[in-house]
């Protein structure tokens, strides 16, 4: 949904630091939006702040896997429109630049981050939410949980690369009915198409989400990060180029010592300690 640049931010007493909760512990970082009150309402600072924590963890070899959730009873509604102008104060050319450097760029930070991404769905993700939920890689949602296209009951058009992500993710004629009505989808129905993995109780979501996390921070990292690459690229190349792309990674991973490790463990019959690198 389209954002402005001059939007409403936090009051001072709210620090960035509180808005967006950050924490790594064995190999698993941890960003959690943190306006409950607002249902996670994304405003540009927590935007940006998300963004910077993607990327270094792309970067940190002590980062392995990373968890997206939020507080409170909505994972994110979308951008948070206070203080949005009006149409006659925009330029010809805000709306689309606007996009791009801030629901695009925050869904493109989730798909590009080299680390596995899990979303621990906990409530409502509606619009840029529900497209940041389905930029990652894997997504737990809690059963109270749902998912709306809410774009059209606003007389907008999908952004956040939601056209984009949702044709690859259960083709094009589910994601128009979704799209067109803008009808709220419960976690269970979500799980049935495809949008989410696995659906658990609000209680067990936390203790889900770490413990997929921590098997992805157990394995061999920088494998996963080839192997997201070449499930993302997929749906775009032919099958020449997808093929080229595979023997490229293989041939990059097999310089890893997470690679030289599964060979020698797979030899010895043991179960491999991988180390990220």
């Amino acid at each position: 949904m389209p954002e402005s640049p001059r939007e409403a931010t936090e009051s001072p007493e709210k620090s960035l630091g509180t808005l967006v909760l950050h924490a790594t512990d064995n190999g698993v970082a941890r960003i959690t939006l943190n306006r409950p009150e607002s249902l996670n309402a994304i405003t540009p600072d927590q935007r940006e702040r998300v963004i910077q924590l993607f990327f270094e963890a792309s970067a940190d070899p002590a980062v392995r896997a990373v968890v997206l959730t939020a507080t409170g009873r909505g994972f994110c509604t979308g951008a948070d429109l206070r203080g949005t102008p009006a149409t006659a104060d925009r330029v010809t050319g805000d709306v689309a630049r606007t996009i791009r450097l801030g629901a695009q760029r925050l869904v493109s930070a989730v798909l590009d981050c080299e680390k596995p991404v899990i979303a621990a769905v906990n409530g409502t993700a509606a619009g840029l939410g529900a497209h940041l939920a389905f930029a990652c890689d894997l997504v737990i949602a809690a059963e109270e949980a749902r998912f709306i296209e809410v774009f059209v009951r606003r007389g907008l058009v999908p952004d956040g690369g939601g056209a984009y992500l949702l044709p690859r993710l259960i083709g094009p004629q589910r994601t128009k009915e979704l799209m067109f009505f803008g009808d709220a989808l419960g976690a269970a129905e979500a799980e049935r198409l495809g949008l989410v993995n696995r659906v658990v109780p609000a209680a067990e979501l936390e203790k889900t989400a770490r413990a997929w996390a921590e098997r992805l921070a157990a394995g061999p990292t920088r494998a996963l990060a080839l192997t997201k690459q070449l499930v993302n690229a997929s749906l775009d190349t032919d099958r020449a180029t997808a093929f080229a792309a595979e023997a490229a990674a293989q041939e990059i991973n097999m310089t890893t010592a997470d690679a030289q490790e599964g060979v020698a463990s797979f030899v010895a019959r043991r179960t491999p300690e991988y180390r990220g690198r």
